[in-house]
């Protein structure tokens, strides 16, 4: 796979300097994640959700799409969905994400500040996503993309489908406690998760006529009943606001890949090839919920996005 090694030592030494130089998380000027209404309405709307590295999965959700033949005219991604869905939006193909996925280091996202218990300020992330994209802004990439972050002070959602790519994703991807807020053109925003974990709705929102959705969360009765509360709490607000979004979905798919999430090369074949599995096993609904797309008349205007990030 051309490319992805030779990326390495730069991000390592690209990690090694912001420890050095520090970053402010603030995101300003005319290149700045930013929300354009789109000029047209996309057919198929493909939506990746949120999960951490539960996101590897989505990887084998692409592969049977892939293999299908099907490919969205927009990707709508959350959180751990954001970041594999602005590497597909790009153009790069479910098998060599699939590679990259068994081959990225999380090392290379470390920053020194992390060992002081400070959290993360993400620009390797953004780094990360910008280099596989050959810094190209997310109106120049060959599949739409929309990235979901929440506003900081409301958890209103907030969706970017222009400007910096890594950016976008660098906020989608602001964990709370875990990563610094990203400051955009004045306004913070966190983890897209707080909001929208898999987001439906702005993919709705922005126009699709129908929506294929891929939720990687835990299922309720993986749940190990020594599961801390604080992590079930989570889980229930969730799972509460992917049911409020649901019903906007002609297709959700979600494979049972488990409760705890991991990093190893086992892990992540592991989640990919469930996702796979069940991705396939409901393709018949999904070729149906395509087929409708060709059907379905077009939106005529883009319909209103609460708390969106503007020009």
């Amino acid at each position: 796979m051309p490319g992805w090694r030779r990326w390495s030592g730069a991000l390592v030494a690209g990690v090694a300097l912001l420890a050095c130089t520090g970053d402010d998380g603030r995101l300003e000027g005319d290149g700045a994640p930013r929300f354009e209404a789109p000029a047209h309405a996309p057919r198929l709307a493909l939506v990746l959700g949120s999960g951490g590295p539960r996101g590897f999965a989505h990887v084998g959700a692409l592969l049977a799409l892939e293999d299908a033949g099907i490919r969205p005219d927009l990707v709508v991604g959350s959180s751990a969905g954001a970041l594999v869905g602005a590497l597909f939006a790009a153009g790069i193909p479910a098998r060599d994400l699939e590679a990259l996925a068994q081959e990225v280091n999380v090392l290379e996202f470390f920053e020194w500040r992390m060992a002081t218990g400070r959290p993360a300020s993400g620009r390797a992330l953004q780094d990360f996503v910008n280099r596989h994209l050959d810094g190209r802004p997310i109106e120049r990439l060959p599949i739409a993309f929309a990235a979901v972050a929440a506003r900081q002070d409301t958890r209103e959602i907030a969706v970017f489908n222009a400007g910096d790519a890594g950016g976008a994703v660098r906020a989608s991807s602001a964990s709370p406690g875990q990563f610094e807020p990203v400051r955009i053109r004045g306004a913070a925003f966190v983890d897209g998760d707080e909001a929208s974990p898999v987001p439906i709705a702005a993919a709705r929102a922005l126009g699709a006529r129908v929506v294929v959705a891929v939720d990687v969360s835990a299922h309720a009765a993986s749940t190990p009943e020594r599961a801390p509360r604080e992590w079930v709490r989570k889980d229930e607000r969730r799972a509460a606001r992917v049911r409020a979004e649901a019903p906007g979905a002609d297709v959700l798919v979600h494979p049972d890949i488990g409760y705890y999430a991991g990093h190893d090369a086992d892990y992540r074949r592991r989640v990919i090839a469930i996702a796979r599995r069940e991705t396939e096993r409901r393709m018949p609904e999904i070729r149906a919920a395509v087929a409708r797309a060709d059907l379905a008349q077009p939106s005529a205007t883009v319909s209103s996005l609460p708390g969106v990030a503007t020009r």
